[in-house]
């Protein structure tokens, strides 16, 4: 069973799942190994997703050696990237021993998508191009992350959803974003929670087969689990999906390196 490297417990503002009940899911499942990965979004709007950092590795470490015989448990935490967090992320990493650090755009210019306010203002159309635009600025000015989590996270929550967008509309934006991936060797996530809330992978299958056609290679997979019932979710048909857009292996981090998993 592929590793789940992107998923949330009560550490996260937005969940209330113990520690536990993810790690017993995955053992379930027949998982070897999975990576808790909370929220830390500095300067999110009303001071949200502050994750109490010094006890959530306590946290983790623990139950690693709790639960190392029957399972792998990394540390990580996902991060959200804005243009003037460059150094406080950077001291915020070099801190504490994550073995992964995604990076992941929520805000458009201070704003989540999330709450559809924006969508509300500018359409679906613009803001998507917009929160292209800024992932790239963001990661010109990013701290050193291992994967850029959900890329086209911003669709999920559009009023009318996938029905403005497609990889051909935002080519310009997207392979900027790919591109610049390649060069400086951060990985592309394939997040399911889109299985789930638009019929597809974020990103799009098209994002992955454009990031292959580009050179890219590292992908990493998470299910964006905040309850134990979707950890995992789509995992059992990912293998074919990532093999069609012409990968052959997929990417786990221990110690911030990483190691090549064979899909077949």
């Amino acid at each position: 069973m592929i590793s789940d490297c992107h998923l949330h417990t009560s550490f996260s503002t937005d969940s209330t799942t113990p520690v536990e009940s993810q790690v017993e899911k995955a053992i379930s499942l027949g998982m070897e190994h999975i990576c808790i990965t909370d929220h830390m979004d500095m300067d999110y709007p009303e001071g949200e997703f502050q994750l109490d950092t010094d006890r959530y590795v306590e946290k983790i470490l623990d139950i690693r050696e709790k639960y190392k015989d029957k399972i792998d448990i990394s540390l990580g935490v996902e991060l959200g990237l804005q243009e003037h967090l460059q150094e406080r992320l950077s001291q915020y990493i070099e801190k504490y021993p994550f073995d992964f650090v995604i990076g992941s755009m929520h805000l458009i210019y201070g704003e989540d998508p999330y709450y559809q306010e924006i969508f509300k203002r500018t359409g679906d159309e613009q803001a998507y191009r917009e929160y292209f635009q800024q992932t790239l600025k963001n990661l010109y000015t990013a701290p050193v992350i291992d994967t850029l989590g959900h890329l086209d996270y911003v669709v999920r929550y559009g009023i009318q959803k996938d029905k403005e967008y497609s990889y051909e509309k935002y080519s310009h934006e997207i392979d900027a974003v790919l591109k610049f991936l390649i060069e400086h060797q951060i990985a592309l996530e394939v997040n399911t929670a889109g299985l789930r809330m638009l019929s597809f992978t974020n990103p799009h299958p098209d994002v992955l087969k454009r990031y292959r056609q580009l050179g890219g290679e590292m992908i990493t997979i998470g299910s964006d689990a905040h309850t134990p019932d979707v950890l995992g979710y789509g995992f059992k048909q990912l293998p074919q999906l990532l093999l069609d857009c012409g990968f052959r292996y997929y990417t786990v981090f221990k110690g911030k390196k990483p190691k090549y998993v064979p899909l077949q």
